[in-house]
């Protein structure tokens, strides 16, 4: 299986890069996903979470209430670092699953966190889906309602933009809109579909 690991920072368009390859008939991990899947309600992490954190963590329908989760971590690291020692493994092992599963030509694993916590090990080429800092700030406290502070902060957790950009096989700028990111994607899709089959043979 040749699998293309897809990340870029918050805001830098990693869903309009993936909704359009999977519209080429690509099949599409997504490790916010398996996030989700993992903390669902009646799943043993959500149980451990809530006694963790206290029950004011869940919604009314006793699903996680995330917003209230993110603030909480986002302003204390020892809960971050207890959060992800639960979470990581768990997830990894959903991700896995799902791959397997796969059954396109390649298979495209989106993960904002691809390369701080190792998940780019499984991949055969890491695609990063570039903007500007100011650009993502703008786009994300529009998308997703948050205040600019809080977009800092996630900014400043994830890997620096440069070191995002090293360890790149694949460059997509996001910058000219969506006919331009689409045009750059279906380029990088037949080539990958050649190294895909290139490994195939070899393998």
């Amino acid at each position: 299986m040749f699998i293309v690991g897809l990340t870029g920072g918050i805001g830098s368009g990693k869903t309009a890069v993936s909704d359009h390859l999977q519209s080429l008939g690509i099949d599409i991990v997504d490790a916010d996903l398996a996030s989700r899947t993992v903390v669902e309600p009646g799943q043993p992490a959500l149980t451990q979470i809530a006694e963790h954190f206290g029950e004011e963590i869940l919604l009314p329908d006793q699903s996680l209430d995330r917003a209230a989760l993110r603030q909480k971590i986002f302003s204390k690291p020892a809960d971050k670092q207890w959060l992800e020692a639960l979470l990581h493994p768990l997830i990894a092992e959903e991700i896995s699953y799902q791959l397997a599963k796969t059954t396109s030509p390649y298979a495209l694993f989106v993960s904002p966190l691809l390369l701080e916590i190792g998940q780019s090990a499984i991949c055969d080429r890491i695609l990063v889906v570039d903007v500007p800092e100011a650009m993502q700030i703008a786009r994300t406290t529009q998308r997703d309602n948050n205040d600019e502070e809080q977009v800092r902060r996630i900014i400043a957790s994830q890997i620096p933009r440069q070191q995002r950009l090293e360890k790149a096989d694949d460059i997509i700028e996001n910058t000219q809109g969506l006919a331009e990111l689409q045009q750059q994607a279906a380029v990088l899709h037949q080539h990958y579909l050649s190294l895909a089959e290139a490994k195939k043979h070899d393998g």
